[in-house]
């Protein structure tokens, strides 16, 4: 049983929400960045970048108390709000992609620990620890960790209901995208989505793994304080339907040593390749791959049988590497080689192309994205899928709404 909580949330005052809002900080190019800082004050960027022109020059200590300090001046100059009694959010994203809609919550650290959520990416342990130290000297989090549900008609009406409500927020942004937020306060109401959710037997970490991951450390290095907050991490919680999968594809530096007419002999011991010229080609089935090489696009097809393994070797991205970026091209560290990039599924095969016509790379491949049916059961069978094999959308504003710890 899945069990969420309301919270006291933090929000931005509403004259001032899309000014406030931002998107992730990694999403900002340097240019990007500054303009902001520049020319918007109430950005909360500020807040999550504070002294960025000396950010190289700093220490992470100094960095996470000036973010803390930030914080707490964008509060005291009424440009955050905090609810007077717990509640939740219903928040829609209207993006190109689709329409997303979730529940903003309180999830339990314990449901996390007991595999209630289930988990289906590896964590890096420094990262893990770095954004526990933030949340530590900072006290807040504001990057809900992305949570789906079983799709479930009664919460489907739930909210189709709540939508014809009066929002908080409703606001678009520069990048095309519009946000409305409405809060879920009656004592009715939470009771009833509590009750709901605690009939869901599991639910699953779409992207977060390391924001999860953290609030668990912060939780067990902390638990002897007694503080309620630390029991639970923010998250959005979303029907499994309404999220939108890209596969992550891959764009690698060089042949490792071998000519291209020798690479492509050895791929065909295990993919049949048929030339497609100029086409933007991209797989259309799993087990399909496209590949841009020396001015030219190629589809290639995994011989392999399909039912020999487990899901996990079944995957697009395991055989990819298993059987071309491993054994052929020399890369045995898909986080931290770096002749390996990656490029979200989202972006047009022109952008792979152009990559490597300009000679940064070498060779590209493009996968068929994976579906949520092969995530939960690899999260089921406690298994772990290979680095960057999704990119999943939506992708949630920072400075919406805060959870303090």
């Amino acid at each position: 049983m899945a069990k969420i909580i309301p919270f006291k949330a933090v929000r931005p005052i509403a004259d001032k929400v899309a000014l406030v809002t931002c998107r992730t900080y990694d999403d900002y190019s340097p240019a990007e960045l500054a303009a902001w800082l520049n020319f918007n004050p109430y950005s909360f960027l500020h807040v999550i970048n504070p002294a960025y022109a000396n950010l190289h020059k700093i220490s992470t200590d100094k960095r996470f108390k000036g973010v803390a300090h930030k914080y707490r001046d964008f509060k005291e100059e009424n440009i955050l709000i905090t609810e007077e009694n717990p509640v939740f959010f219903l928040y829609e994203i209207q993006t190109k992609s689709g329409i997303f809609t979730g529940i903003i919550a309180g999830t339990s650290v314990k449901d996390y620990q007991e595999n209630v959520i289930r988990k289906h990416e590896d964590t890096l342990q420094y990262r893990v620890e770095l954004f526990k130290e933030y949340l530590h000297k900072t006290n807040f989090n504001t990057e809900p960790v992305l949570i789906t549900y079983p799709d479930s008609i009664e919460i489907n009406t739930f909210i189709g209901l709540r939508k014809k409500t009066n929002p908080v927020y409703e606001f678009s942004t520069t990048n095309k995208e519009k946000h409305t937020l409405w809060k879920i306060d009656t004592q009715s109401e939470i009771d009833w989505l509590q009750e709901h959710f605690e009939k869901i037997p599991n639910l699953y970490i779409a992207d977060g793994h390391h924001r999860s991951a953290s609030a668990e450390l912060l939780y067990e290095q902390n638990k002897h304080t007694g503080k309620e907050n630390l029991q639970y991490f923010m998250s959005f919680l979303i029907a499994e339907s309404n999220i939108k999968i890209y596969e992550f594809n891959r764009i690698i530096r060089d042949l490792n040593g071998l000519s291209k007419e020798e690479f492509i002999k050895k791929l065909s011991q295990n993919f049949i390749i048929k030339p497609k010229d100029q086409e933007l080609w991209k797989p259309q089935n799993k087990n399909e791959f496209g590949m841009y090489l020396d001015g030219s696009f190629y589809a290639l097809f995994y011989k392999g049988n399909k039912n020999e393994k487990g899901i996990l070797d079944n995957l697009d991205a395991q055989i990819l590497y298993n059987k071309v970026l491993h054994p052929l091209l020399g890369i045995g560290d898909l986080r931290n080689d770096e002749r390996i990039d990656y490029i979200p599924g989202k972006q047009s095969v022109s952008a792979i192309k152009d990559l490597i016509d300009e000679g940064e790379f070498e060779v590209g491949f493009t996968l068929y994205p994976i579906d949520i049916e092969e995530i939960k059961t690899i999260a089921d069978e406690n298994l772990i899928m290979p680095p960057k094999s999704t990119y999943i959308e939506p992708k949630l504003r920072s400075g919406l709404v805060v959870y303090e710890l």
